[in-house]
């Protein structure tokens, strides 16, 4: 009997041995597989934009708008710019991750919205380690107001400033949009591109991946000073929501959430815009954010509220109304 035990044992084990032997080259070869993939998407999001090609006769400016490392940001201007809109964007990246530069993030926005005439300014911020939310929210105050104050330089209008972020930079500009007296001065409207943190307690609550903590720390009362519905005024700029309505933590709940069009006296907010899915592959997100739908949803929805964010007061009651309802 102990035979047999002992037998069995060296043939378990031989076996278990020749299997480690065989998944140690799988392994290798998976390991192989995700580096490549890894250098060639660091290869592409460094590739430089054509920005001739997109655009003849467009500029692009690199400007610091504060003496911290990272508080910088790109301009790219438009040939002919006169009294032109201009669209800031913020980068996602879980807080921690993201460069204004990055091919993903603005390649094909430039292609959409330069040649329509818009200066279009891609922003970066200080991140994790280094700032928690809070003070990211602060630079992106920073940044805005920069742009203000440097707008009429480059034949744009300081008047009509779109603010528009996408997933952590979406929660940043919807903190301040939320809460425009962090900025100051008022600016037209803001795009919210698939932001998860529109509520922060109800995100700190649940189950949630370790940057969340890192980003909102945890202190309860913290989490409400970084909550854009937490720190809703009726002051608030106009917000014009994407959402994803398959995204298993459910965002277009918060997003639905935000007062509607009017409330408390207030410039009125866009309704959501569900169904508008995240991207797996950013290399040729949409030109709003890293979002889609079918037949350019995101295009036509956030180019829409941008039109009618941009409109003259008065005009057809869109600053009033705000967009969508």
């Amino acid at each position: 009997m102990n035979r047999k035990i002992l037998t069995l044992a060296l043939v378990g084990g031989l076996v278990a041995s020749a299997l480690a032997a065989q998944a140690q080259p799988l392994r290798n070869r998976l390991r192989e597989r995700m580096a490549e993939r890894m250098e060639q998407k660091r290869v592409e999001e460094e590739r430089p934009v054509d920005l001739q090609a997109i655009a003849p006769g467009a500029r692009k400016l690199t400007q610091s708008y504060g003496a911290a490392k990272g508080q910088d940001l790109d301009v790219y201007i438009p040939p002919g710019a006169q009294d032109a809109p201009v669209i800031i964007m913020v980068h996602g990246g879980a807080w921690k991750v993201g460069d204004k530069a990055n091919v993903g993030l603005i390649e094909n926005k430039l292609k959409y919205w330069l040649p329509k005439g818009y200066v279009f300014v891609s922003v970066n911020y200080r991140m994790l380690p280094e700032a928690m939310a809070d003070a990211q929210a602060g630079d992106v105050a920073q940044a805005v107001r920069w742009v203000q104050a440097h707008a009429a330089a480059w034949g744009a209008s300081d008047r009509r400033i779109v603010l528009m972020g996408h997933s952590a930079g979406a929660h940043l500009v919807a903190l301040l949009s939320s809460k425009p007296d962090m900025v100051g001065k008022p600016w037209a409207g803001t795009v919210v591109l698939d932001s998860a943190a529109m509520k922060v307690s109800t995100v700190m609550d649940g189950r949630h991946p370790r940057f969340y903590d890192e980003a909102f720390g945890a202190d309860p009362a913290a989490w409400a000073k970084v909550s854009p519905m937490d720190q809703w005024t009726p002051a608030a700029v106009p917000m014009f929501v994407v959402c994803s309505s398959q995204r298993p933590d459910k965002p277009c709940d918060d997003a639905k959430g935000l007062p509607g069009p009017g409330a408390e006296g207030g410039p009125g907010h866009a309704g959501a815009a569900p169904g508008l899915e995240p991207r797996r592959h950013q290399p040729d997100a949409g030109r709003a954010g890293g979002l889609y739908a079918g037949g350019g949803g995101v295009d036509q929805a956030a180019g829409g509220a941008l039109i009618w964010y941009l409109l003259p007061e008065g005009e057809g009651g869109a600053r009033a109304a705000g967009v969508g309802g």
